[in-house]
């Protein structure tokens, strides 16, 4: 075979010898959080969060959010599933920003649906646990803040 011939079954072989150890650094687990949320709505909707969020590697988290708020005086419910990238994964000190997306449904004395789109800073992303603070809009402006706590590999 000439030499041009082999060039690329060697770059393929030596591609895949590479980037097996570097599919390997990623971390992946669990993380369950809790948080504050404001939504500024007409009438504004203030409660708490539990969320529960998978990590299959890179810089991806997908989340499901339960949260018990009050709005107009009155009990609300709301469920988020979203899902995050994170910038700085496996940074275990400092911060690392992320975006996030999905959708968020509400129940109680006004039942809606909406898209959620923000931005979010975590302590710690590649740690055991740490603040995180998010901005965004999905049923009025979103602010949330709470801790996550990490099951990594």
């Amino acid at each position: 075979m000439p030499p041009t011939r082999l060039r690329r079954p060697l770059a393929a072989a030596l591609l895949i010898v590479l980037a097996a150890p570097l599919a390997g650094q990623q971390l992946k687990g669990y993380e369950v959080a809790d948080a504050g949320l404001f939504l500024a709505q007409d009438p504004v909707w203030i409660g708490g969060a539990v969320q529960a969020g998978w990590r299959p590697g890179g810089g991806t988290r997908l989340s499901l959010g339960l949260g018990l708020g009050r709005v107009d005086g009155r009990t609300s419910g709301r469920g988020e599933l979203l899902a995050h990238f994170i910038l700085s994964p496996t940074r275990r000190s400092g911060v690392s920003p992320y975006a996030f997306g999905g959708a968020a449904g509400v129940v109680g004395p006004r039942e809606a649906a909406y898209l959620v789109l923000g931005l979010g800073l975590e302590r710690g992303p590649g740690g055991a646990s740490g603040w995180f603070l998010e901005g965004g809009v999905g049923g009025g402006a979103r602010i949330a803040a709470g801790w996550r706590w990490r099951v990594l590999k």
